[in-house]
């Protein structure tokens, strides 16, 4: 299968979730009769209330026999642990920036991250139709924030589209023609992110999006490093340190198809996938193969920044005023 697997990086409020509604209608995911909802991948409630990501998700598209699996990052600190995760799973990134407001803290925090993982930035100029828009002035500021991250010399190459999510375009100039929609910028992915690397071996995934459902109990969600796996196949899960945290049976394989997960009977090196069965198994373990011995290495999660303990109060002064006498 002829895969890219890239995450969409930005600033709260950039227009992340807007721009891969346009890339899912322009690559023909919706039907011409289906009704189709804003800010599909927001699909929680507070989410649809709020306008912004907290929970990173993936979709995918099909584009020139090119699968491409996109994920949307969360764009709020507060959820940078969710970013840091998703990052090992994509081959490139598209770091969206607004044509008024230029790189703010959150495009500065992930962008750091992807540039040390060595992933390779296109940079999406969005909102170029605003009225206070100064396209040169962030085209500059993009430049400085990556020298200024220690980005390689083929980092700081990195190719430039502009354009508005919302009128659902992307062009090599702000003033290119706007019939030409959501083209360059899939056929920018295709060309410019390399494919997978697929590893030799058996069946190995790095655990990077943990989930709960009703029916199918815990779901983790990966990208497969080597192998191939099916339902009803052996495994087991090590932890970081190498650790066996539990062993079973994989009751299902879901890949990602458009807005759906579809239930298939085999996933191969390379896809990003989602497995249920395995109630123990959790973030930064890696599910693989019985005869694996040796756990992927996984990206430390950073340490939070403010940690709180809610304890009984056991002061000398404990229960002497007030009416509330337990804890």
């Amino acid at each position: 299968m002829n895969l890219r697997n890239i995450a969409i990086i930005a600033h709260v409020d950039h227009g992340k979730t807007t721009l891969v509604d346009k890339l899912l209608q322009q690559s023909g995911t919706y039907r011409d009769n289906q009704r189709v909802q804003e800010r599909a991948m927001d699909s929680n409630d507070i989410e649809k209330e709020r306008g912004i990501t907290i929970l990173a998700k993936c979709t995918s598209v099909l584009w020139d026999e090119v699968q491409i699996n996109i994920v949307d990052t969360p764009g709020h600190a507060d959820f940078g642990g969710e970013v840091e995760r998703i990052l090992s799973m994509v081959d490139g990134v598209i770091v969206l920036v607004d044509a008024a407001e230029g790189p703010m803290p959150q495009t500065k925090f992930v962008v750091g991250k992807a540039l040390k993982l060595g992933l390779k930035p296109i940079v999406a100029i969005n909102k170029v139709d605003r009225q206070d828009a100064r396209i040169t002035e962030v085209v500059n500021e993009v430049f400085d924030l990556f020298a200024a991250l220690d980005a390689t010399d083929d980092q700081l190459d990195f190719p430039i589209l502009y354009g508005s999510g919302r009128n659902g375009w992307m062009a090599d100039s702000p003033d290119a023609s706007h019939d030409v929609g959501m083209k360059p910028l899939f056929d920018l992915v295709i060309k410019h992110v390399p494919p997978p690397v697929v590893e030799e071996g058996p069946f190995r995934m790095l655990g990077t999006i943990l989930e709960a459902n009703p029916y199918l109990g815990r779901i983790i969600t990966g990208r497969i490093s080597s192998g191939s796996v099916k339902p009803n196949q052996a495994v087991k899960v090590l932890s970081r340190d190498g650790k066996v945290v539990e062993t079973g049976r994989i009751t299902k394989i879901l890949a990602f198809r458009g807005l759906e997960r579809q239930p298939v009977e085999l996933a191969e090196a390379g896809d990003i996938v989602a497995i249920a069965g395995l109630p123990k198994g959790t973030v930064a373990d890696t599910f693989c193969d019985p005869s694996v011995e040796v756990p992927i290495q996984a990206q430390p999660i950073d340490p939070p920044t403010v940690s709180m303990s809610f304890i009984v109060n056991n002061s000398p002064l404990a229960g002497t005023e007030g009416d509330k006498v337990t804890s």
